[in-house]
């Protein structure tokens, strides 16, 4: 028996006509289905309707709380007692949004570290009166009224 190649040996070229007869054929099939493939239909694209938009709640400066030098703890420039810091940064903080509440503390760097300790132990018993009014209110729906975060920073003299 005889295989195509010298010597008796097999030959190694490849017989390519069966491949392009089936490549020719899916060729013809393809070109005739993909005319019966695209299937248009109407599309009625809905109108926009712009809505004025209500006018932005008005933007609340950033509350800044502060210990000077001598000890005397500040709510931007009106002198407080620290009893009192929580209740009047309570109003205060209520009029910001509830996941945007937050103060700035700045503290001089001489200052003992436990007076901004208890600085923030009055901001927090502030946010945690917030926490219990928000949840309080019908229109709250389920909300906490968000936590109020503090950015510390200190004062350095030059």
């Amino acid at each position: 028996m005889d295989a195509g190649g010298a010597k008796g040996k097999a030959k190694s070229d490849i017989n390519v006509t069966p491949l392009i007869d089936i490549v020719l054929v899916l060729l013809i099939v393809f070109i005739v289905m993909v005319p019966g493939l695209t299937k248009a239909q109407n599309v009625t694209v809905p109108q926009v309707v712009v809505q004025p938009q209500n006018t932005p709640p008005p933007r609340i400066p950033p509350l800044v709380v502060s210990i000077d030098k001598d000890g005397n703890y500040m709510i931007q420039t009106d002198k407080v007692d620290l009893k009192d810091l929580a209740d009047k940064i309570q109003p205060v903080v209520a009029l910001q949004e509830l996941n945007g509440r937050k103060i700035y503390l700045k503290v001089d760097e001489d200052m003992p570290f436990g007076r901004a300790v208890d600085a923030m132990d009055q901001i927090r018993m502030a946010g945690d009166r917030l926490k219990v009014e928000t949840v309080r209110k019908p229109e709250s729906q389920g909300l906490d009224g968000g936590d109020i975060k503090v950015s510390v920073s200190i004062k350095r003299r030059t």
